[in-house]
């Protein structure tokens, strides 16, 4: 074999140094969790007094609802946790992160298949949440019953809960099949 033209070990530095151009979509992404909390700081003041006023109209439901927001919050902002982590380690470089004792256990082990089941299954959660709330609506005055959004939100479920399964599906034949 020959030795490679300098032209084409050029070229392929380049590239590989080009992986520092997703750095400042890290960057935003971690922006986008600041808004995320400014929204479930938000949420949780405007919901803490109705619990705490003695005469307050919220009852359990309401509550329940409260509370499906800001776990709805909650697992956004993990999704975006683990995008951010496993995105960087997986396309960027490395956390070097010596002396950290409380570093998550799956920090640097999700490779890309287990970043795309961990997505969907994020997807689905906060899916099948806001679908919940739908359903704790129906009948409450001010929230007329749309079957025909609501008929939308179960397909689009549904279909974020196919996708999940089928990308599953995928891995796991990806995972069966001899490598090449």
């Amino acid at each position: 074999m020959g030795v490679k033209p300098r032209i084409e070990t050029a070229f392929e530095r380049m590239l590989f140094r080009s992986r520092w151009l997703m750095a400042p979509f890290y960057v935003g992404l971690v922006l986008a969790l600041l808004m995320l909390l400014a929204v479930f700081v938000r949420e949780l003041i405007y919901y803490l007094p109705q619990v705490l006023v003695a005469r307050s109209e919220m009852d359990s439901n309401d509550a329940i609802l409260a509370v499906l927001t800001l776990v709805d919050l909650s697992l956004a902002g993990n999704l975006l946790l683990i995008v951010i982590f496993s995105g960087y380690e997986n396309f960027v470089s490395k956390l070097d992160l010596d002396g950290e004792t409380d570093r998550p256990p799956w920090m640097g082990m999700v490779d890309f298949s287990g970043l795309k089941m961990k997505l969907i299954a994020s997807i689905v959660a906060i899916s099948g949440i806001q679908l919940l709330k739908s359903f704790m609506n129906i009948g409450k005055p001010g929230y007329p019953l749309d079957e025909a959004e609501m008929l939308w939100g179960v397909v689009i479920h549904l279909t974020f809960v196919v996708s999940g399964v089928l990308l599953a599906l995928m891995d796991w034949l990806a995972a069966k099949t001899d490598k090449h």
